[in-house]
Order: structure tokens, then sequence, then C-alpha cells
């Protein structure tokens, strides 16, 4: 009798499966209970249909974040120029992606090998099977962040806070962190690491965002420039905003929004919002089918960042949401200050900005 044979592609999806579960039971037997996130990326098959990154852990923390920038303002336009994704991934394959033992003086170290001229990227990650994966993974997190932009400064104010007071602008060209804190400048917010905690409402669920506790009312600022996807209720999240990211790769939720009064006037779907712009308001609505309810105890902003790699990641099963705990806490330098209009009970930002991303937008889609 004449044996079937089995497809060569089917052995060795199969070789690679069993490798991924017999490196798993290795590092439970260890003790590393966790594996990285490159490593369970290697748990999802890829093909020509599919090849994009199915799985990110992102656990980099604000310590590491600020260094990484630090290099990349420092050295921008200077004869070697640090970038803070390429200082990321590189110390990410040096520890797996586990920044829980980070000390400052490894990324000194990395920035001085650089910065001697006796290695670069390229040579240094030459033999990194997972910087690839690193790059593409954290600059789905952090591409929008750093970057040239064009912001407002008042001429006669030698403080931000004295802005308001000033009639008279001037432009700066600057380059630097253009994405900023979710809350307001001068308004009080208080928060913990809640990611992946456990939900009850409507099914078990984990918390796929971060949650900030504040005021009714406080002003929700847009994290990054984008253009609003979805608005509207959400049984879930109440009045909510999706914002996604000009790149595609990021979409901003913000939701349980301020009862009768959750979004700035002009927002619909499909507006262009810059980076700094007041979005909406802070509420507690939510947890129900009937639209504009208040069912959430503790007025709040839910926040979440969700990655798409593919837009067959946008909605089901293969979602990927991130703890954006540390990326707040780094982002907490970066506060947009805001006025308040007594006719239309608005609040807008006090210093404009001008985002080369969303001119950008805006003219591909206006021609």
């Amino acid at each position: 009798m004449k044996r079937s044979s089995i497809p060569a592609a089917v052995l060795a999806e199969l070789f690679l499966l069993c490798a991924v579960c017999l490196l798993f039971i290795w590092q439970q037997s260890s003790g590393q209970s966790k594996m990285t996130a490159a490593e369970q990326n290697l748990l999802y098959q890829k093909d020509s249909d599919s090849d994009f990154i199915k799985w990110v852990d992102f656990n980099v923390t604000c310590q590491v974040l600020e260094d990484a920038y630090q290099y990349d303002l420092d050295t921008h336009g200077t004869a070697i120029e640090l970038h803070w994704i390429e200082l990321l991934a590189v110390l990410a394959c040096k520890n797996g992606g586990n920044f829980t033992r980070y000390q400052t003086k490894d990324m000194r170290a990395l920035a001085d090998i650089l910065l001697s001229g006796k290695e670069t990227i390229e040579s240094l990650t030459e033999g990194m099977s997972h910087y690839d994966y690193y790059y593409e993974a954290y600059s789905a997190v952090l591409g929008g962040m750093v970057g040239n932009y064009k912001i407002q400064v008042a001429k006669n104010a030698s403080h931000s806070e004295d802005a308001s007071l000033s009639e008279e602008f001037t432009w700066e060209h600057r380059y630097g962190l253009k994405c900023f804190l979710p809350i307001a400048k001068n308004f009080p917010y208080s928060d913990y690491d809640d990611f992946g905690v456990s939900r009850s409402y409507g099914y078990a669920r984990k918390h796929l965002g971060h949650d900030m506790m504040g005021q009714t009312g406080t002003p929700i600022i847009a994290v990054e420039s984008g253009y609003v996807e979805a608005i509207g209720w959400n049984q879930y999240g109440g009045w909510r905003l999706g914002i996604r990211s000009f790149d595609g790769r990021r979409y901003y939720y913000y939701a349980h929004l301020r009862q009768n009064f959750p979004y700035s006037l002009d927002l619909e779907e499909g507006s262009v919002v810059t980076a700094g712009d007041v979005i909406g308001y802070m509420g507690r609505t939510g947890y129900s089918a009937k639209e504009n309810t208040n069912n959430i105890d503790t007025p709040h902003l839910h926040f979440g960042i969700q990655l798409i790699f593919d837009e067959s990641q946008k909605e089901g099963n293969g979602e990927i949401w991130i703890d954006c705990y540390q990326l707040i806490r780094f982002l907490y330098r970066n506060r947009s200050e805001t006025i308040r209009n007594d006719e239309t009970k608005e609040w807008r930002r006090i210093l404009d900005m001008i985002d080369p991303a969303a001119e950008e937008y805006l003219r591909a889609h206006t021609e």
C-alpha cells in the first residue's frame, strides 16, 4: 500500500508549534512563568496572507522612556543622532522585553557605544533575531509621539500660566515630544496600574485600558493628532470617542464622558484633531443600554490604546490593547493648558500647535 505523504509546509508548522510549546514548558519548570513578547508572537503562525504582528507586551517603564527620549532630544541635528525607538528595541533584545531590572546606566552604556562611532544601529543589531519585531512593535506604540512641530508661544508672558493674559503670540519650530497627557493641565486626577483587572458588567472580562479618576467636567485632551473614527454611545463606555492615528497603527479610546455635554461641540466622525486639543469632558456615563445614562460610580476617564497591524485586528478576538500606565506617567511632562469660554461653556487649548502629520493628512484628503 502506498503511504500518504504530509506536505512539507504542514510539517514545518507542526515543528514550530512543538518548539514553542517545549520552550514554554522549560520556562515554567525553570521559574520563568511568562514568555517574552517575541516568543508569544511565535504562537501565531504566519503565512503569505497574514504576515503581521499578532501580539505585543509593552512593558517599557517610564524611566526607560525618559532616558531614551532624552538621548533622542539631545542628539537631534548632530552628527550621530540616536533615535529613541531604536534604543528601546536594542535593550528589549537584551532583556527579552522585561525592563523591571533596568538602570539608567544600561541606556548610557548603549548610547556611549553608538556615540563613539565604534558601532551603528545596523552593525549592533545584525545578530539580534528579535530586533525587527521589537522595533516594529514599539514603533506602533510610540511612532507618532516625537518629531517636528510648530507651537504658539506668548510674546509677553514669561511663563505659560500667563499665556491667557497675552493677546500676542509667536510661532516656534521645535523638535521633541508632540503628544500630551489626556487630562488638561491644572486639573487633578489619580490613577494606578489597573490594566488586566477583572470586570463583570455584561460579561466577565479584563480591563483593557487605564482609568484616571477626577472631577466631572475635566477637559479631556487628544493625546496624539488623528481623526475621529468613532463617536457616540456605547453600552460599556457610555459617551466615548475613538481617534485613529494618521499612520493607522494606534486607536485611542476615551470613554465614560460627561452626561449631556460629552464632546467638544464641533467634533463629528471624520474630524481631524491636533494633539493637545480639548476633545471632551470627564464624566461617568456607561454600563447601560440606555443612552446618556450615568451608571458609573466614580467620575473617571477610561483611556485605552489599541495597536493595529492589520485591519482584521480592529474588532474581534485579535485585538491588541496595551498597558499604557507607564506611558501615561511619561506623558505627564506635557500637559495642555486650557481656558473656558463662558458663553459656550467649552474649554479650549491656550497655545495652538501645528503638527506636520495633520497637515499632510489634510492635504491628502482634500486634493
